[in-house]
């Protein structure tokens, strides 16, 4: 009786130290957060160059330069990305004059692809930009469809003279297939 006693006794402090750790409401850093952006940019520590971390609205923004191209990131405060931009041939020069065209740019392309696009058409084409690393800005000739037999969209669109097709599920939005070419 007394062993029967003592394990639940463990097994009752070992279960409340388990849950006052998940409610710690450890905070990310901004080092954490820029890692979670190096690492779905691939790049290294050393690789970056002109890094920009500004705290917006609940989210991050980041920004950074590698020898492929630049970087934006828009990162909650949880660490999950919320929209990514990448464009090849990143330049030596000062990234601040560059960032307020950007960000005028992508605010005309959403309303752009807000007018295009349905909502669920505009979740697939973010889905397959997403997967690819793309951003709406990096191609040309975006098409979006849905085949109601398959409930799943058809996204299109052109990149360096190269056709991309890819199919997402209408209810997931999860990618599928690519197709380039």
């Amino acid at each position: 009786m007394m062993v029967k006693r003592n394990s639940l006794i463990f097994l009752t402090a070992f279960g409340l130290l388990l849950t006052g750790c998940s409610k710690s409401g450890l905070e990310i850093t901004k080092d954490d957060i820029l890692e979670v952006a190096r690492d779905d940019a691939n790049a290294t520590k050393s690789e970056c160059e002109n890094v920009s971390i500004k705290e917006q609205k609940g989210s991050y923004i980041v920004s950074f330069n590698t020898n492929g191209g630049s970087y934006e990131y828009k990162i909650g405060k949880d660490g999950i990305i919320k929209e990514r931009s990448f464009k090849r041939g990143a330049k030596e020069e000062s990234n601040e004059t560059e960032e307020p065209v950007k960000e005028e740019t992508t605010k005309k392309e959403e309303e752009k692809s807000s007018t295009s696009f349905d909502e669920g058409q505009q979740q697939a084409i973010n889905a397959v930009l997403a997967n690819s690393g793309l951003g709406q800005s990096d191609v040309t000739n975006i098409t979006c469809s849905l085949d109601s037999n398959t409930n799943q969209y058809t996204v299109t669109f052109v990149l360096n003279d190269v056709t991309t097709t890819a199919t997402v599920d209408s209810t997931t939005f999860t990618v599928l297939s690519t197709i380039l070419g």
